[in-house]
């Protein structure tokens, strides 16, 4: 892996002209817009430069250099993880590379080992998996992450549903294994169906709010919540 993700769009920029891909013989249109977009993304190459699976990467990186939920030597969970670049940036800004650290990261689908990381393939719905995390983790957690979302059905409203119930599922977990003083960051989608998992959070940490990293694409209605300062579930 690289030097490390910079936040912000000002350290990523455009290089090189513009790729135009042509439709070829079998391929759907929508599929040429997709590969163009992909081929013409500032980010996909530096993901790519630098040795990161995934252009998400830089997702966490900008929430961390505003937030700072990844300190060194910080024990690590992270929901939803392959293809492991969120698991990358976690490994890089905890020191877990150099034992000062702990992450792991949980994900239904494959994904190839990660240096200095503990991958367990595991759907996270299943009720004996919170059981399998803990026992991976053997301890309490500072920081739970979630990029998890379900396989979208061309449908925003019941996407949304669908990603906040996840949303609310890695919570529930959150509670039984964060520190106190701990972190909590998940994806939701713009919409509002996220306010009772949103109060929960605004009771039981100091502090909570939304953000939209730079890296996330304008025409994409995620968000994150950061939610920081674990003070435990209320009575």
């Amino acid at each position: 892996m690289g030097a490390g993700a910079k936040g912000g769009r000002g350290g990523i920029s455009p290089r090189g002209e513009a790729v135009r891909v042509k439709t070829a013989g079998g391929r759907k249109a929508s599929s040429t817009q997709w590969l163009q977009r992909q081929l013409n993304d500032p980010y996909v190459r530096e993901a790519k430069r630098l040795g990161y699976r995934s252009r998400a990467a830089f997702k966490l990186a900008e929430l961390d250099d505003r937030f700072r939920v990844l300190k060194p030597g910080a024990r690590v969970v992270d929901l939803g993880a392959a293809p492991g670049g969120w698991t990358q940036v976690a490994v890089e800004r905890t020191g877990s590379a150099r034992g000062k650290g702990f992450v792991l990261g949980v994900d239904v689908l494959d994904a190839a080992p990660i240096a200095d990381a503990t991958l367990l393939r595991a759907d996270f719905t299943a009720p004996e998996t919170p059981a399998r995390i803990k026992a991976a983790l053997g301890g309490q957690a500072d920081v739970v992450l979630s990029d998890m979302a379900a396989p979208a059905t061309g449908h925003g409203a019941t996407d949304h549903v669908k990603i906040v119930a996840l949303a609310e599922a890695a919570y529930d977990f959150a509670v039984e294994v964060l520190a106190s003083g701990g972190a909590f960051v998940c994806k939701v989608y713009q919409g509002g169906a996220e306010g009772e998992l949103l109060q929960r959070l605004k009771r039981d940490f100091a502090q909570v709010r939304h953000a939209k990293p730079p890296a996330s694409r304008s025409e994409s209605a995620e968000v994150y919540l950061v939610a920081q300062g674990f003070r435990g579930p209320a009575a």
